[in-house]
This record gives C-alpha cells, structure tokens and sequence, in this order.
C-alpha cells in the first residue's frame, strides 16, 4: 500500500435515541459540558442555509492540502447519517468540497460536512439544508491523487475528533462529542438548558438575583464597598 494511502474500518454507531437527544442540544451547552475542549475554532462556519441542525457520528478524513481524492472516496462509504469531518489542513486556496459532492452526499443521506479547508459553488451550498461547515470558500478546484485517510483521528480547528465521535452543529459552531462521554454529556448539557431557562425567566420578570457577581468578586479578594466609598 503507497505510504500516507490508509482506509481503516467504520467506528460503531451510537444508539440513534442518544443521538436524537443530543441533536435538540445547544452547542453551547455540550460545550460548557466537556470544559470547552471539543469546541472546534470559530473560523468554521456554517455555510449552508440557516436554521439546519448538524448531528451524527464522525467519518473522519484526512487529505493533503487542496485535494479531494479521499473525501470521495468517503462519500462511497459513508452510512446514512454519517457526518464527513475533514482535516484538510485549514489550507484555503482550493476548494475540496462543491455542489457535485454537496449533492451526491444529498442522495446518500449523509447528515452534513465539516471541513477544515474550503469549499466552492457558495451560491448552491447556501441555499441546502444539508449543513456544510467550512474555514473559507474559493472558486479554485482541488486535486485528486491523494495521499489521505479515512477514519483515523483527525484535527479540526483545534478540536480532536475520533472516527465514532458524535458531531453537533448549530448556528454557533461545530462540537464534537466522544463516544465514550455521550451519556454524561448529554445528561449536563440538559442540566444547563434547564438552568438557563430559569435564569431567562426570572430576568424576563425582572426577579433576577444578582448578588452572585459581588459574591465571586469578594471570593476574589476584590472590597466592592471599599472600592466605590
């Protein structure tokens, strides 16, 4: 086998109840719940039509810069549901992603792409539901001779993603879940949700306690009394 040229078998995928749960989340809050570590960079950013919601379990890919060869090669192996996460290095210059492979992902039900590089034929891409999350777009096309692999562990956007992991997608940006932490996750992310909600309705009543602020100041060390005497 060429060297850098691996294809490695499909994780196993998680209950789809779990990934149903997790694709009524925030990513806001699955991202407090893991400390923000599995946040992907704010540069990958939502490229398709607004209000489509990202989730499903990650078909990693990894390809040299501006190339695509592998990615297709994915789009044939990939399962219904799978999200395609591609490490193609941040490298903006081409294009690995465009309408052909937008819409042939279409017809294989796959649930979206996350690209950490670019992609091309915007005026299409933004009018889909599919989600498609990239760092920029470019009218240059890519090549196609490799090397790459597929389900492998990958970087995107400073965030570690295993093949398996849980991808979730919203108007904020991109989380990636491991496998491993779903359940505990999940279980946080609602713990939030439904703090946040009590929060927002006591603001909205104008009963908002706000003595937490001078509290952390003084666990601080900060005299908010002495400061304004």
């Amino acid at each position: 086998m060429p060297v850098g040229f691996r294809i490695l078998p499909a994780q196993q995928t998680a209950d789809a109840t779990l990934i149903e749960a997790l694709s009524k989340c925030a990513t806001a809050h699955l991202a407090d719940s893991m400390s923000h570590l599995q946040a992907a960079s704010s540069a990958l950013l939502p490229r398709h039509r607004a209000g489509s919601k990202l989730c499903g379990p990650a078909l990693t890919v990894r390809v040299a810069p501006g190339d695509n060869l592998m990615i297709q090669k994915a789009l044939d192996l990939a399962r219904a549901g799978d999200v395609v996460v591609v490490d193609a290095g941040g490298y903006t210059e081409q294009a690995v992603v465009g309408e052909i492979m937008a819409s042939y992902a279409i017809t294989r039900q796959i649930a979206g792409f996350v690209v950490d590089g670019a992609i091309r034929d915007i005026d299409f891409i933004s009018g889909i539901t599919m989600p498609i999350y990239a760092r920029g777009v470019t009218p240059r096309g890519p090549s196609k001779v490799g090397p790459g692999e597929i389900n492998t562990p990958i970087s995107i956007g400073g965030m570690v993603v295993q093949p398996g992991d849980i991808i979730v997608g919203d108007a904020d940006g991109v989380v990636a879940i491991p496998a491993s932490d779903l359940r505990t996750v999940l279980a946080a992310a609602q713990l939030l949700e439904a703090k946040e909600l009590t929060t927002l309705a006591a603001v909205n009543s104008g009963n908002v306690d706000r003595s937490w602020i001078d509290a952390a100041l003084a666990s601080s060390g900060f005299d908010h009394a002495r400061e304004v005497s």
